[in-house]
């Protein structure tokens, strides 16, 4: 039983729109399905779904015979009565494959023009897949009609995660729940909504909302491309991809995992580069095409070209660095990306001092030492014995590694001069005009 009952219009009767009105209305509110086409608005009246998915004819009719369940095309009156607007329009792409946001315009108008001969607050639910900053100029429509952003109504991103198939199940149990607003009253709205389901629900910016679902779905396309392009190489190999691959999901702490799932600056080391080239390698031998995966290490050194042209942008010349390695904790310079950037950026005249506390160059030795040695050869005169002698030189400071001794020097230096960030050293944005982050 739902916590509280709220009259809910759904706009649009497609297969999240239908999906959607069956559970909510299961949740026990009262649902209006609406719809421009009278046949799925018939066919709703009749307590049948217009779409064929596993369960809903069931969910429907029930929904229905219950009373909770119904539908209609006249936009004026849905909007009227509803106490939540829940738009579920598609989002089609155009010829260029940027979403086609027709639909969802023009339900923004109508309920622009309807919601002028409401009292009570409204809140606006953007179901459909959008792109960052569709709330915001839904909101900017609807307030045309004399009403008040987030006094007499407000536009909330409420991403949907169903497959299809797996929908109903997928309404139900969620990974979690999504609220893209800040608005108190829509959000107790969307506790009290979802509050029966067992999933937690997370609050975050609209945009973040808005943004989620194409990431979500990226991610899954590149897994299953992923997996595929190995499988061809190991089909190429003689072998067995579905057993490699059942061992690599066995890895839930790097492979299965939230590990490197967050922005920040390029891979290095002497294991990452190196693998990936040789199994680049291996594919081109056996003529085996891996579009994804032969475009990884360019990715990578756009990142260290954005870096550059970050610092560049300041004007700059006396630049102090803090981490050298490919990662705090080391002393492996092995195609760090530090380096390459420090290389490029000695190449254009720049005065370099850098603090590594796991680098001393009078310890590097073997391969560590002669890769060094043949992108940076005078290391030595460009290290700083501590972090005082960066901060006294340094016009700009380039932050590559996240330690508390670092974040210290950022602290203290940020009202005074500029820093870049290249990894996100805190979660927190610090708010000065001074600070840069590389994706942030």
């Amino acid at each position: 039983m739902t916590i509280h009952s709220y009259t809910i219009s759904v706009f649009g009767l497609g297969y999240v729109g239908c999906v959607s009105a069956a559970c909510l209305a299961e949740l026990g509110n009262q649902v209006i399905g609406v719809d421009v086409n009278l046949h799925k608005v018939d066919l709703f009246n009749q307590g049948k779904p217009t779409i064929i998915e596993k369960g809903i004819a069931e969910l429907v009719e029930e929904q229905h015979k219950q009373g909770r369940l119904s539908a209609t095309s006249d936009i004026q009156a849905a909007v009227r009565q509803a106490d939540i607007c829940l738009i579920c329009v598609g989002t089609p792409s155009d010829k260029n494959g940027y979403p086609d946001l027709s639909f969802i315009w023009h339900v923004a108008e109508q309920i622009s023009e309807a919601i002028k001969g409401r009292e009570a607050f409204q809140t606006i639910i953007i179901r459909s897949t959008v792109p960052p900053g569709t709330c915001r100029e839904i909101e900017h429509i609807i307030a045309r009609s004399g009403k008040r952003i987030d006094q007499d109504f407000t536009v909330v991103s409420n991403p949907e995660f169903l497959r299809e198939g797996t929908s109903i199940e997928d309404y139900f149990h969620p990974p979690y729940t999504l609220i893209g607003t800040h608005n108190e009253q829509a959000l107790d709205m969307l506790r009290r909504i979802y509050g029966p389901i067992n999933a937690p629900i997370l609050e975050t910016d609209r945009e973040v909302a808005e943004m989620i679902k194409y990431v979500n779905n990226s991610f899954h396309a590149l897994k299953v491309v992923f997996a595929n392009e190995i499988g061809a190489l190991c089909h190429s190999m003689g072998v067995d991809p579905h057993t490699l691959m059942d061992l690599f999901c066995q890895d839930r702490h790097l492979n299965i995992s939230p590990a490197y799932l967050k922005p920040g600056f390029a891979f290095g080391g002497s294991c990452l580069p190196k693998d990936l080239k040789a199994l680049n390698a291996m594919a081109r031998s056996r003529n085996v095409e891996m579009s994804v995966l032969s475009s990884v290490e360019r990715s990578n050194a756009l990142l260290i070209e954005r870096a550059l042209e970050l610092i560049l942008a300041e004007g700059k010349v006396r630049v102090g660095v803090l981490g050298l390695a490919f990662k705090s904790g080391t002393d492996d310079l092995r195609e760090s990306p530090v380096v390459k950037l420090l290389e490029r950026l000695i190449g254009k005249g720049y005065e370099i001092k850098i603090y590594d506390q796991n680098v001393l160059a009078s310890q590097l030795m073997g391969t560590n030492k002669q890769y060094i040695e043949s992108t940076v050869p005078h290391l030595a005169r460009l290290l700083a014995s501590d972090l005082q002698e960066v901060k006294e030189f340094a016009d700009l400071i380039v932050v590559t590694q996240k330690t508390k001794e670092y974040y210290s020097l950022v602290t203290d230096i940020l009202p005074f001069k500029p820093v870049i960030d290249l990894v996100r050293i805190s979660d927190t944005i610090p708010d000065s005009s001074y600070y840069k982050g590389l994706l942030w």
